[in-house]
Order: C-alpha cells, then structure tokens, then sequence
C-alpha cells in the first residue's frame, strides 16, 4: 500500500501540479515516506519548491517532551526555510506565515482520537487557508486506532484546543477524511484536496488501521507503539487525574496507576461491576516507578492495558469504557480519593481537565454519583455514537 506522500511522489501528475506553486509543509517526526525519509527533505528532493514548514504540539522536530512545552520558530539548517510552530507563540497560522505559500501539505500521523491536538492544528490550517485563499492538501495516513467509535460527543460551548468539534472521543476518521467533514460542518470556502492512501484497508487483521508491514514512528513522544494508539482514547482521560498515565516510564499512555491505590483490588472491581467493557485486551498488574511527572520516583501499583496479541479483539476493545470503568472502582473502594487534578489544562483556566478532556461533565459526573451503573454510562454513549455514525458515513473514503 502506499501512504499519501508516497503516492504524491511516485505520481508525475500530482507532482506536476505543484509546479510554479511555493509549498508549505505541516509535519512532524512521523512524516515519512516508506522508506524512512523525512517527508521534508523528500519533497525538496523530489523538486518541489518548498518554500516553509510548520510544525504542530511537540515539534517539526518532535523534542517537546509534555503537554504545555511550547516550541519557537526556527530557521531549518538544512534546507534554509522557515518552520513556523503551530504550538508556541500562537497555534493559528499569522498572515505573515500564511503569505509564504500558495499551497500546504499536511503530512501528521494522526491517532484518531478527539483530543488529539493535531485534528485541531488541521482545523485552524484550514480556516487560515481560507481566509488566506491558500490550497490544502491532506496527504492521508492510516488512523491506528481504526473505524470503531467511541465516547460522548463534546458539548455547544466546550470547544478547545483538545475539542475541536462536536465528535466522539474515538472518531474512526483519516485525516483527510476528518478536514472534509470540518469544511462541511463549519461551512469552509477553501480550495482542498486529499491525497488519498492506495490498498487501505482499515478493517484488516493484524493492524485494525495500521498495515503491518509499515514501521511505527512516534508521532509525538509519548505515543511509542500501536498498542498506545488503541488504548489512547481511554488512557489520555488519566491526564485530567493525579493518576499516573506512565509518563516517565517506557510504556506511556498504556498503564495507570498510584502509589496508595491497591491494584488488584481495584482490577476485581472492575470484573465486577462491568465486565463486559473488559473484552477484548488483557490487562496485567504491574509495579512502576515514574522517573518524572507524576509521582516521579515513587512506587506506583497499576494495571497494563493490552490491546495486542492473541487476546486483542478490535470490535470488542471499548478504551474510553475501559478507563472510565477503572476511575469507577477506585471511587467505590476509595470514596474520598482525590481523583481529579485540578490544574490548567492545554490553557482552559476555569473548567477542570478531566472535563476539558470529555468535552463536558458527564463522564466525571458518572463517576461520582455513587448510585450510577455501566448501563447509565453506556445508553447516554451509544446515542452520540449511533449519532455520528450516521454523519461520518458520507466522509470515509477506504
């Protein structure tokens, strides 16, 4: 199969029509081609007069550790162009950047999942490009985490950076296929195309969404393997808790836990309350000690997700369930757990994270009443999922 800037490559045509035109490139580590060549350096070496780049949260570069670590502008020292960051001084595009190109490609390996603030930077490229009268070009990628959808939708008025429209958590969307449904449902004039994949196949065994014979690359850098992108769209919640989400260990994202929480316990509260929202992965007490963020140095008790192997059934994993499920247990053994983190979260001052993260107050709500079950959780779930079922139908395109 080929990715969309390896079909843009190997296709004189669609090269031909980027003749005469100055080219902008959004992207980041995980922008390469087939071969393991920066989709950058590719372009330029295909003659493509690429004239600046932008980089999203973390970096052209992917060397911004954490979530809030802004990265500068910078002048790339190999190819002598601007690289603009999306994720510093500003995440919108200025005109002074805006005024350097006539067309942008958008080469981001995306996790498919809402709060995953590179769909937002792909919204604000595109507002700016019509607003500018620039191209737009997506070059898709696979979504790791496949088709299924999963979670409440975000709520009128909860829009973030990490809330860019009203989707589910888990969207089953391509990039490219997301950027023609934000053009439509915010009524967008702008000039854009996408670059499609050639043999996607999203429902396909081993992967689910990722073909197996493609190398994974970090797209940021906590997102190590394929097993963090299934489990993503679940684990990301624990960053709205003082739960450690294995920041500072070498599985992020794929593990929870504390130092004054008793795993097994909760492990067996979850069995048995929902265990239906347990299939389709394994999940292994473990012991880790973080060596930064949250509870850094010390002895952390928690649970492994495992959405690989054997035991991985991809239509049964639910991760935004599964996460949900595990706050549920910890608030029934513990009932006055300090369970919420109340700090500023990706700059929304006044509303707490856990509720910037779920797009509203339900899920925490949920979790709180201490007479509330799976069943309440789920018939309020599946009626935003049925619902954007139905309205994505009409933008997949594999």
């Amino acid at each position: 199969m080929k990715f969309g800037i390896d079909r843009l490559l190997s296709d004189p045509e669609l090269l031909k029509s980027l003749h005469g035109r100055r080219v902008a490139l959004l992207a980041h580590p995980a922008s390469v081609t087939a071969d393991l060549m920066h989709s950058l350096d590719a372009l330029v070496a295909a003659g493509v007069n690429v004239t600046a780049a932008f980089g999203p949260q973390h970096g052209l570069r992917g060397d911004k550790q954490d979530n809030m670590m802004e990265s500068p502008d910078f002048d790339d020292p190999v190819h002598g162009i601007p690289v603009f960051s999306l994720y510093g001084e500003v995440r919108r595009p200025t005109g002074q950047s805006m005024h350097t190109f006539d067309v942008v490609l958008i080469d981001l390996q995306d996790l498919g999942c809402r709060i995953y603030t590179f769909i937002t930077t792909l919204l604000y490229v595109i507002e700016a490009a019509a607003q500018h009268g620039k191209s737009v070009w997506v070059l898709d990628r696979p979504n790791p985490a496949g088709r299924p959808v999963e979670g409440l939708t975000l709520l009128p008025g909860w829009e973030s950076f990490v809330g860019a429209g009203p989707m589910p958590m888990r969207h089953g969307l391509t990039l490219g296929e997301l950027g023609q449904w934000f053009i439509d449902h915010y009524k967008l004039d702008v000039d854009y195309r996408v670059i499609a994949m050639e043999g996607y196949a999203p429902d396909a065994s081993p992967g689910f969404g990722w073909p197996a014979e493609r190398i994974w690359i970090n797209p940021s850098p906590n997102a190590p393997n394929l097993n963090m992108a299934r489990a993503y769209a679940g684990t990301v919640m624990l960053e709205g808790t003082t739960l450690s989400e294995g920041r500072g260990t070498t599985r992020p994202l794929e593990l929870f836990g504390a130092p004054d929480i008793d795993a097994r316990a909760v492990l067996a509260e979850m069995r048995r309350t929902g265990p239906q929202w347990l299939e389709g992965c394994l999940l292994r007490e473990v012991s880790f000690e973080p060596t930064f963020h949250k509870h850094v140095h010390q002895l952390c008790a928690g649970l492994h997700i495992h959405a690989e192997g054997a035991a991985y059934d991809h239509t049964a994993f639910t991760p935004w369930r599964l996460q949900a499920l595990a706050f549920k247990a910890i608030r029934t053994l513990y009932p006055d757990y300090p369970l919420w983190r109340d700090f500023p979260y990706e700059y929304v001052f006044d509303k707490l994270a856990i509720d910037v993260i779920n797009g509203g107050p339900a899920l925490r709500e949920w979790v709180d009443y201490a007479g509330a079950q799976p069943g309440d959780l789920d018939s309020m779930t599946r009626a935003d999922e049925a619902a954007w079922e139905d309205v994505r139908r009409a933008y997949l395109l594999y």
